[in-house]
């Protein structure tokens, strides 16, 4: 038995007329009974009940023809899907977002991907810091990081998505909450709230701009995320520089305040340079023809609580 006489038997089966059957199958009659003859002597069972007149299915060849089709259809889904998750159109994709681009990005993204890809599932991972990011995607492990540049590691692609000032995290009922026109130097004498993990490029970030403007800040309180380092924050244990994705997070007792001096960071998307997957190289494709990298998606400048 072979999925020719399968296919045979199911246009015979549909249409219970060996002369139209054949004609589907763009065969000659005498080729197809022949088929379904073997196909009986392979199967040891009457599927046919054949008169001169009609053809009708034996109770086993009803049966059969529900399997028959059964597998027939499980086999064509089987094959496009195959086509499909080699052509790029459907399979996992699995993407990383450091701690605040997840409230910025991740709808802008999903939305684009989603739109484009319907058949494709996202696996979102979410607050993980750059060096996490560049770990996964290096192990194959994440397709698709949206994280902080400079990568140092060989192996990781990027591309600029848009550039983000620091800003100041500060608690409510602080000195300088309602102060305007703050500069780095104002800084200097306060407790500050950092990452635990000193790869972060957000706390390389903080310490590189206060150093340039004189002075190493006092860090006295540590924390494993942003949400974490905010909440310390409100506590009234410090203040920190964040991106300024970092007002999306509205929390009790926590003021934003941009400050004047303050440098930027980068935010990219990065991929592996020697990523095989044809899913996400059709991803890239659909990000580049629809201005992904182009639209500011830019955060309000002004100042808000």
């Amino acid at each position: 038995m072979d999925l020719r006489q399968l296919r045979y038997f199911d246009a015979v089966a549909d249409l219970c007329h060996f002369g139209q059957a054949a004609e589907r199958l763009h065969l000659a009659q005498p080729a197809l009974s022949q088929a379904i003859r073997r196909l009986e002597a392979d199967l040891d069972v009457q599927l046919f009940i054949r008169t001169t007149r009609t053809v009708e299915l034996t109770d086993a060849g009803a049966f059969f023809h529900q399997e028959v089709r059964r597998i027939l259809a499980d086999l064509d889904a089987s094959v496009d899907g195959a086509r499909n998750i080699a052509g790029g159109h459907s399979g996992l994709l699995r993407l990383g977002f450091t701690g605040t681009s997840a409230f910025t990005q991740m709808s802008r993204l999903t939305r684009l991907i989603r739109s484009a890809h319907p058949a494709v599932a996202l696996e979102v991972h979410t607050d993980l810091l750059t060096p996490n990011q560049i770990e996964l995607l290096l192990d194959g492990r994440l397709d698709l990081g949206v994280l902080r540049t400079p990568v140092l590691e060989a192996g990781i692609e990027t591309r600029h998505i848009l550039d983000e000032p620091l800003i100041l995290a500060l608690p409510a009922d602080h000195r300088l909450a309602q102060e305007s026109g703050l500069e780095l130097a104002d800084l200097a004498p306060e407790d500050f709230v950092a990452y635990a993990d000193t790869r972060s490029i957000v706390y390389e970030a903080m310490l590189a701009t206060c150093r340039s403007a004189g002075f190493t800040p006092t860090i006295t309180q540590r924390a494993v995320s942003t949400a974490a380092a905010l909440a310390l924050v409100g506590a009234g244990l410090g203040v920190t520089l964040a991106p300024e994705s970092v007002r999306s997070m509205q929390l009790h007792g926590v003021v934003f305040r941009d400050v004047q001096d303050a440098a930027s960071i980068d935010l990219s998307l990065a991929w592996r340079t020697d990523e095989p997957s044809p899913l996400v190289s059709s991803v890239l494709d659909t990000l580049e023809a629809h201005d992904f990298y182009t639209d500011p998606a830019a955060f309000p400048s002004q100042e808000q609580a």
